[in-house]
């Protein structure tokens, strides 16, 4: 068996260049008075700027942690769904994921584009398809970002099994791409964003799959869960019964063909029991570097987020790292899958 590649299926562009933010930050000033800007087209962010924001960071720690190629997404805590309309939404979204295309493009062999979606409480999630479409066409994008909680920690929006959402799905089916079921900022001061909000809506989500048969109307739909799946792989005993208590399939047949996990989980025990608990063909690489924690662990002298070392200490065999690291990520991603088999992959 060959040296997998070693796909990370969760990054965002957390590093991008400080003059994002002004202008994120400019935008929210003048919600009330849009006609004072910033317009999008004020926004000069140079390639040479993008290259040190990546060189200086991502792609330096890929380098020396031995990554290969990550799926590259607008940074998750940024989305912000709450703040302002779907015109604020829309212009946001689509500046992060010309963003995010640009460093594709700059760094081919390393990047992979991801959209987020220009979500916002309240509207149709029919509204987020041009920007779906626009992405996968003319960007090369594999995957989107799907916030289940644009409201910011509120949870206004319907379930995920919810025909609300069918408008997304039957495009992620007609482009056979995946969704990462990611939250943004929490607004709710109950729920700290990174250690609670993500978390909650890791598992609520994989509830909300599990308490409906939507997969019975999207057999092809494919949901990523991020985070390790939050409470899920702790708690599996928990939703086999209840699924049990509910008359559902068993789990491997009511949601494993559909809903995978990936390896964000910072701690060796932590991965050992998702790699236990969850079948190795549900579970993909990832790290979410540079991302929520970013310290290095006192117990071991390594970087928290270095997930490949945890994949590679764990219990598996020479196969299932493989799955892992490359094999589930081609399957999970067809689009990816193409785009690595004309580079000879």
């Amino acid at each position: 068996m060959r040296k997998p590649l070693i796909i990370d299926c969760h990054g965002h562009y957390t590093t991008a260049p400080k003059a994002l933010e002004e202008w994120r930050n400019r935008q929210i000033a003048n919600l009330n008075t849009p006609e004072l800007g910033p317009k999008a087209s004020e926004l000069k962010i140079g390639d040479d700027e993008l290259r040190e924001s990546i060189e200086t960071n991502q792609l330096r720690l890929m380098k020396e942690r031995g990554s290969d190629l990550t799926i590259f997404s607008p940074r998750a805590s940024f989305m912000a769904h709450h703040i302002g309309n779907l015109e604020t939404s829309a212009t946001w979204a689509a500046i992060c994921n010309e963003l995010c295309y640009r460093v594709s493009q700059l760094f081919p062999d390393q990047f992979i584009g991801a959209a987020m979606l220009p979500q916002s409480p309240g509207v149709d999630p029919a509204t987020s398809i041009a920007e779906l479409e626009r992405c996968v066409k003319e960007y090369g994008m594999v995957g989107i970002n799907l916030n289940p909680d644009p409201s910011g920690g509120h949870w206004t929006a319907p379930p995920l099994s919810d025909r609300h959402w069918y408008p997304i799905y039957e495009k992620m089916v007609e482009y056979d791409i995946p969704a990462m079921v990611h939250v943004s900022t929490s607004c709710n001061p109950c729920f700290h964003t990174t250690g609670a909000h993500y978390l909650n809506a890791d598992t609520t989500a994989f509830m909300q799959c599990l308490t409906s048969d939507l997969f019975k109307d999207f057999p092809t739909l494919k949901f990523l869960i991020p985070h390790g799946g939050g409470a899920v792989p702790y708690h599996w005993g928990r939703f086999r019964g209840l699924a049990q208590e509910m008359k559902k399939p068993p789990l491997a047949e009511h949601l494993l063909n559909n809903i995978f996990f990936d390896t964000c989980v910072y701690h060796q025990p932590g991965i050992d029991l998702l790699t236990k608990v969850i079948p190795v063909k549900n579970v993909l690489f990832a790290s979410e570097m540079i991302g929520a924690v970013r310290g290095i662990d006192p117990e071991t002298g390594h970087y928290y987020d270095d997930t490949k070392r945890y994949v590679q200490a764990a219990n598996l065999s020479d196969e299932d790292r493989f799955a892992i690291f490359e094999g589930n990520a081609r399957h999970v991603y067809p689009r990816l899958d193409v785009v690595l088999k004309r580079k000879g992959f």
